[in-house]
């Protein structure tokens, strides 16, 4: 859950150019304007060393934006 249109944009951005990971952005209509949020489709040919690599892009990511971690 991002809970900002451009930001859910931009970290989509930055994970296509500096990571190669391609994720979608899902904003307004599609979900109710506030709760913007990024949409994952795992692969049976994604293992578990890249979803750690995948959570450390984020948690990067998310401290570069300054977005609000949920505990």
């Amino acid at each position: 859950m991002v809970g900002d249109p451009v930001k859910a944009k931009k970290i989509s951005d930055v994970l296509l150019a500096e990571y190669g990971v391609y994720v979608q952005p899902i904003n307004y209509p599609t979900v109710p304007r506030g709760t913007e949020r990024l949409r994952f489709t795992p692969g049976p040919a994604h293992d578990e060393a890249m979803m750690r690599e995948l959570t450390q892009a984020l948690v990067e990511i998310w401290g570069r934006l300054e977005l609000r971690l949920a505990a």
